[in-house]
């Protein structure tokens, strides 16, 4: 294990991608199989495979329980520490510095504490195990510990860098680990696969979720048509949230684009475990009432409730509309074209019960005009705009690219991340209300600007905690926050700045909503504000 964290630190210290994924290929080529396929899960930040549904239930207060009993430092050395690193385990390492291990730990035996971490219940009994195995590991290993419970390693490494180390290690094409991978959700075992040189015999477990297949922002009907003339499938886009279905048997569960799954809506549970067969499905949770669409706003009062009042179901009810079929009865459906899977999905869901679960209704792409004439259409019923997918196209996990268009209204909104947070004024002085937000160039995030109003002192309240135990860089006033909140936010127009790195800033920035249903990879990107710029400089408006 002491070997795992002197390759985490080298891969932490590396920004090239290609030395990070040398190093951890490096590593993982003279071990065993069992450790190495070990090392591959916790080199993706997990104590457990993405696709198993245990949990450590260790949070931070018991780590820092823990370390207090081993290091036996007073509290406020404790916060000090902490607030210098904004990270437990480089808090861990600093803390333990000094003190000699017992004996050390391997990466089996690690392993074998997380499972007892997993199975004990009550904070006494996960005190006892977790002091003893950090009372155990030598400081940098305790370290690297702490980080896989908390859940990331913060040396940029991202499972799909494992999967290329994989690759690297075994001489396999990194196509493949990646599709075996996604497959079985689990990295050690796509290791093991890899090594015996069959990564192609990986088989689909359910009940994990998979990477949904990301669609390009266009702005016309010319240019919607243009893509692929009459080969196009037109789809209304929903105002929902999306969400992936696995379903065997009488077990059913959802998950949504972070991956997560969501416990929200118990209604559409049975009527899914109704339809036949086992499945994968893709589509969007609506609110559904009298035949159309709610908006979001509306839905977004059921999210976070996983146990929610009897009337709300009632009063927001929900439909489940599909618009593609990734997997059904032991085949993998991903690698037709959407010309066939669409009749598969359309003849599963005839046996389906309305209006609880439907199938997004499609036609296909005439015209320039006729596209223009179902994108009003999407409008008037309540909806965002229109989806067209190329009906040639496989469906291809996790990738944005020109194979699934979309069109909305015109742009208005853009979806951020909050990257940096202030303290407020007056009856806001005490909690942080000011939020910094980007959007994506690249593998970076630029700054683009700053709000303040549009959320309730409720959320702000709630959020304040949040990025208290999220602070990267404290700065009295002002927190480096990591990036992971997602927010919708509305402006003026789109003006030039040096203020920001970006070159462009919002004017009169507000928060529309957060968007707990997206990911920092869903936020909008700087070409999309550039393109939105030039459009005001020729007399039009943003929106």
């Amino acid at each position: 294990m002491l070997r795992f964290a002197q390759t985490c630190e080298a891969i932490g210290a590396s920004t090239r991608k290609n030395e990070k994924i040398r190093l951890a290929a490096e590593y993982l080529r003279p071990l065993e199989i069992d450790e190495a396929a070990r090392a591959a899960v916790f080199f993706s930040g997990r104590p457990f495979a993405r696709r198993e549904e245990r949990v450590l239930s260790v949070g931070g207060a018991l780590i820092w329980q823990t370390i207090f009993r081993l290091a036996g430092r007073p509290p406020g050395e404790m916060e000090s520490s902490y607030r210098r690193h904004g990270d437990l385990g480089a808090m861990t390492e600093e803390l333990l510095r000094g003190r000699s291990a017992s004996g050390g730990v391997s990466l089996s035996e690690v392993a074998q504490a997380f499972e007892t971490l997993a199975a004990r219940r009550g904070p006494e009994q996960k005190l006892a195990a977790l002091e003893t195995l950090l009372g155990r590991a030598e400081p940098l290993v305790a370290k690297y510990i702490v980080k896989i419970i908390t859940g990331d390693l913060r040396i940029g490494l991202k499972e799909s860098l494992v999967e290329e180390a994989i690759a690297h290690a075994y001489g396999q094409p990194a196509s493949k680990v990646r599709r075996a991978n996604m497959l079985t959700g689990d990295i050690g075992a796509t290791l093991v696969l890899a090594a015996a040189g069959d990564p192609d015999s990986a088989r689909m477990n359910l009940f994990h979720p998979i990477g949904f297949m990301l669609a390009t922002t266009v702005e016309s009907a010319s240019e919607a048509f243009g893509e692929f003339g009459g080969a196009g499938l037109m789809e209304d886009k929903y105002d929902g949230i999306r969400a992936q279905v696995h379903k065997s048997g009488e077990k059913v569960k959802l998950f949504s684009r972070t991956l997560d799954e969501l416990v929200e809506f118990h209604e559409l549970y049975a009527p899914l475990a109704e339809l036949p067969g086992e499945f994968i499905l893709d589509g969007e949770v609506v609110g559904w009432r009298d035949g159309r669409a709610l908006p979001f706003t509306e839905l977004q009062q059921r999210l976070g409730r996983k146990t929610p009042d009897l009337w709300l179901p009632l009063e927001i009810p929900v439909s489940f509309v599909a618009f593609d079929l990734l997997y059904l009865d032991g085949a993998t459906l991903m690698d037709l074209p959407l010309s066939e899977r669409r009749p598969k999905l359309e003849q599963l869901l005839a046996a389906g019960t309305a209006p609880f679960v439907q199938a997004a209704p499609a036609s296909r792409c005439a015209s320039a005009e006729e596209t223009q004439a179902a994108f009003n259409r999407a409008l008037e019923r309540g909806n965002e705009g229109l989806m067209i997918k190329a009906t040639d196209a496989p469906y291809t996990p996790g990738r944005r690219g020109r194979k699934w268009l979309k069109w909305k209204q015109p742009l208005a909104t853009l979806d951020v991340v909050v990257t940096a947070v202030e303290f407020g004024h007056g009856r806001r002085h005490g909690v942080l209300s000011d939020y910094t937000f980007a959007v994506r160039s690249g593998d970076r995030l630029v700054n683009i600007g700053k709000a303040y109003s549009g959320l309730t002192d409720k959320e702000i309240a709630e959020y304040t905690s949040y990025f208290l135990e999220h602070t990267v860089d404290d700065q009295g006033f002002r927190r480096i926050v990591e990036p992971a909140l997602v927010l919708e936010v509305a402006f003026n127009n789109v003006q030039r700045s040096n203020r920001h790195e970006s070159g462009y800033a919002l004017r009169f920035p507000r928060i529309v909503r957060l968007r707990p249903d997206k990911t920092p990879a869903d936020i909008d990107t700087l070409e999309t504000v550039r393109r939105i710029h030039e459009r005001q400089t020729v007399g039009n408006s943003p929106g």
